[in-house]
């Protein structure tokens, strides 16, 4: 692990007590809690999509005021639900981000995780799935959109046009050069990681996979990110890809850390989700000695050059950054971590 950053839910709404964190709230707190971040030189701020939920739906609006705000933290999401996306109009997004950010963006893009509502993306327009999760959706918007990230001409020009005219097929505008090397997959199984290396992107693996062998689920995910590796050789791309996984951890370090998260430690856990038997990762909660100890045997960890720490962003930027330095200041560094700041 050479990274580090935040998946964040972006949850909002009743906190209890009367209290209430706005749609606005939420948001706000998400760009100075990234400025925070950026100043500690933690890697990275990524952000989960969902739809009709009181959650975060439209990133790029928040990652272009994050990008405005900070320096070097890398900004992106886990992961933009593709079946609800015209891939064109998200390309151009991605590529005027990308250079807004001068290539400091990471977009995490799958098929998208199980909906508060019953085949939403329908409801966007999109329609005539033959998958009762849209997965054939997903990736028929994906390819689309990566042909347009790396410049095909998707449109013949006008030769009549006032605006130019000319001949040939025309890319959509604007374009970032770089931008293809920085799209990421968000995989929940072997199969789907085996696919994102033979098409050459990065790999992004979650704190659940909808697989469930018995394994633990570290090793689990470690032969995930294997599987991926190989098919990315395989298939000749030149280079090494980037792999991120996702944990929930907290150094316990005061006492509020201790009624927040004390007991918080868990194992491995299986269930069914959108229909498939599948393996959740456990929380980690300790002493920041003792996660040393617990994060170095973790394999998935081991395997990966980023790590994303999911964040309870509802309790607000204080309390979030307090959590983030003591990560970064007492487990981190022994987990391989280099600051942006170093």
């Amino acid at each position: 692990m050479q990274r580090f950053g935040t998946l964040s839910f972006g949850h909002y709404g009743p906190l209890g007590g009367g209290r209430t964190l706005t749609a606005g709230d939420s948001m706000r707190q998400a760009i100075d809690l990234a400025q925070g971040m950026d100043d500690l030189g933690v890697n990275g701020t990524y952000f989960r999509v969902h739809h009709f939920a009181r959650q975060q739906s439209s990133p790029m609006p928040l990652l272009a005021a994050i990008a405005a705000r900070t320096e070097r933290i890398e900004v992106g999401t886990g992961v933009i639900d593709m079946r609800y996306e015209n891939p064109l109009y998200l390309a151009e997004e991605a590529a005027a981000l990308d250079l807004i950010s001068d290539g400091r963006l990471a977009l995490g893009v799958s098929r998208g995780s199980p909906e508060t509502v019953v085949r939403g993306y329908e409801a966007f327009g999109y329609t005539g799935s033959e998958d009762p999760r849209g997965a054939d959706i997903a990736r028929e918007h994906f390819e689309k959109f990566l042909r347009a990230v790396e410049g095909e001409g998707l449109a013949e020009r006008d030769s009549s046009s006032p605006f130019g005219g000319g001949t040939g097929a025309q890319r959509v505008e604007p374009h970032s050069p770089g931008l293809r090397s920085r799209i990421w997959w968000g995989a929940g199984n072997s199969e789907s990681a085996a696919w994102a290396g033979h098409v050459g992107v990065n790999l992004m693996s979650s704190t659940l996979l909808t697989e469930a062998s018995g394994e633990p689920f570290d090793e689990l995910q470690a032969q995930q990110i294997e599987t991926f590796r190989t098919a990315w050789h395989e298939a000749g791309h030149p280079g090494e890809p980037r792999v991120s996984v996702s944990r929930s951890i907290f150094p316990i370090t005061t006492a509020e850390d201790q009624m927040y998260f004390g007991g918080r430690q868990d194992g491995d856990q299986i269930g069914v989700i959108d229909g498939m038997r599948s393996t959740f990762g456990k929380t980690y909660a300790a002493a920041p000695d003792v996660l040393v100890g617990q994060l170095l045997e973790d394999a998935a960890i081991r395997s990966a050059d980023t790590l994303m720490l999911t964040i309870p962003s509802q309790l607000g930027v204080e309390f979030n950054l307090r959590i983030i330095d003591s990560f970064a200041t007492h487990v981190a560094p022994a987990l391989g971590w280099v600051s942006t700041r170093a």
